[in-house]
Order: C-alpha cells, then structure tokens, then sequence
C-alpha cells in the first residue's frame, strides 16, 4: 500500500509526539530525522521545517545535524543508487573511465539523479572488492571487472525493468 503525505506526516507526528513524552526532545533529533528519512526518503525543507516546529528546535540546528551525517539524503534518491568506487586499485584500473560512462549515459554528475528518479550517481572511496577492480555497487549488488562496455549493458538491462 503506498502511503499518501498526510499519512506519513501523521505517522512522523505520532513519532515526535511519543518521543516528547519520554525525553528531551533535541536529544532524540536523529532518531526523528532517521524515522522521516525512513517516511519520506529524504530530508526536504518542509519536512525539517515540520520536525522544528513540532519539537520546538531551531530549523537551523536541524539542518546543521541533517547535514554533519553522511547518512541523511536532502535530495530525493533514484530508484537504483550506483556508487562507482574511486579508490586506489579501482582508479588505477579504469574507473573514471567508468565514471565518465556512466555520467555520460545517465547524463547526470555525482550526487544527482535522473529526471525520472530512476537512478542516482555517488562516488565511494573503498567497496572492499580490490580484486574486482575496476567495481561499482547498485543497491545491494557489486559489479567488477568493470569496462564501459559492461557498464551500459547494466545500465540498459535495469532500465529494461523501469519500463
């Protein structure tokens, strides 16, 4: 069942109220913003915007703490996040050679997501794959042994299911 906004947003507010009941509130801010993350997928103003005004915390704190942890995305994300690896062996093998495919491809940069939000383009420093070496992850699932070749195929074979 997909959830409409006001149902998250009350499922976010039944949250914020709980957690005002047993501690001080700024103390449990991740907690929220994890749970809003969870509702919504990302941390967009309106949401941080709600979450201050509920818990009575400055919107500017807010964002500060949304954006010190990597975790929490301000952007919506693509259906299949694609991290490319840049670390030493993976560069060394080609991959931004595979960077530049895929950007070129998706016709996207690192850190955004196509127009359809079908996918989003990160960069990682280590996968732990070295062996596999040029690697990128989709989701859940590494692939090695990267060339460009490879690489579109991928890419069309995943874009075959969004249709």
């Amino acid at each position: 069942m997909i959830q409409t906004d006001d149902v998250k947003l009350t499922e976010l507010k039944n949250f914020m109220a709980e957690i005002k009941k047993r501690e001080r509130s700024e103390s449990q801010l991740i907690a929220i913003l994890h749970k809003a993350q969870e509702l919504y997928g990302y941390l967009g103003n309106d949401v941080m915007d709600e979450i201050a005004a509920t818990m009575n915390i400055p919107t500017a704190h807010i964002w500060g703490v949304a954006t010190f942890y990597h975790y929490f995305n301000l952007k919506p994300k693509g259906k299949h996040v694609i991290s490319v690896c840049l670390g030493t062996a993976c560069y060394v093998k080609g991959a931004a050679q595979i960077l530049e495919t895929i950007k070129k491809e998706l016709k996207i940069a690192i850190g955004e997501t196509t127009q359809d939000r079908f996918f989003t383009l990160e960069e990682t420093r280590c996968l732990g794959t070295c062996g596999l070496a040029p690697v990128m992850m989709i989701d859940d699932k590494v692939y090695g042994n990267l060339t460009s070749k490879k690489v579109v195929e991928i890419l069309h074979s995943l874009a075959h299911e969004h249709e």
